[in-house]
């Protein structure tokens, strides 16, 4: 029995990620997010990397936005099986798990939801409103798109700005105390629930 989030169920659905990997990245991705699902963790993202060598980084959480230690291990123990089989990687490489930490990378829509009245800072694919790069706070997220307040609007720019999702090429927040006493306190409740569930649990295996 795994340690993980909650397995999923049949009634749930995984959110997909509005920005994925290329080439190789992808493939490692398509490899190891179906083992990640099942044992109730969330991919947000795989890089692999010149670091120490080569290292292959894998951010996950589960699916309230908790992530520990014993889980990171948990995943590593699971994909490393998974990643020698299929062996995408034609070369020795070192496997690092992490959160996505507190200045997270948001690739979900669940994510601009969840942190409306952030800062974030991002870039587009494309040209939006006359640039590609972004930095305010998040004050809509929508079913096509979110909003932000510019917190340094060029001359004639507006202060909001609409950007689709589809145009989404990186986002990530911007640590500020208010979102580090957010994320905590998201942190403590998820954590709460958690206890309460595995508590009800084992109420009603007795």
């Amino acid at each position: 029995m795994h340690r993980g989030g909650h397995a999923l169920s049949e009634s749930q659905e995984i959110e997909p990620r509005l920005i994925v990997e290329t080439g190789l990245d992808l493939r490692i991705a398509e490899i190891i997010e179906p083992t990640l699902n099942d044992m109730g963790y969330l991919l947000v993202r795989v890089r692999l990397s010149g670091q120490n060598g080569l290292t292959l980084q894998i951010m996950a959480e589960r699916f309230d936005g908790t992530m520990t230690v014993e889980d990171c291990e948990e995943i590593s123990m699971a994909i490393s099986p998974v990643l020698d089989v299929e062996d995408p990687i034609d070369k020795a490489y070192h496997l690092e798990v992490s959160s996505p930490g507190i200045d997270r990378p948001m690739v979900r829509k669940s994510d601009f939801e969840k942190w409306q009245g952030h800062l974030l800072k991002c870039e587009t694919s494309v040209v939006v409103g006359g640039r590609k790069r972004f930095r305010g706070k998040i004050v809509k997220a929508g079913e096509e798109g979110f909003t932000i307040e510019r917190d340094q609007p060029g001359d004639g720019e507006e202060l909001e700005i609409e950007i689709p999702y589809s145009a989404l090429a990186e986002a990530r927040l911007i640590l500020t105390d208010d979102l580090i006493r957010d994320a905590l306190r998201a942190d403590k409740a998820a954590k709460a629930a958690q206890k309460k569930a595995a508590n009800e649990n084992n109420s009603s295996e007795e």
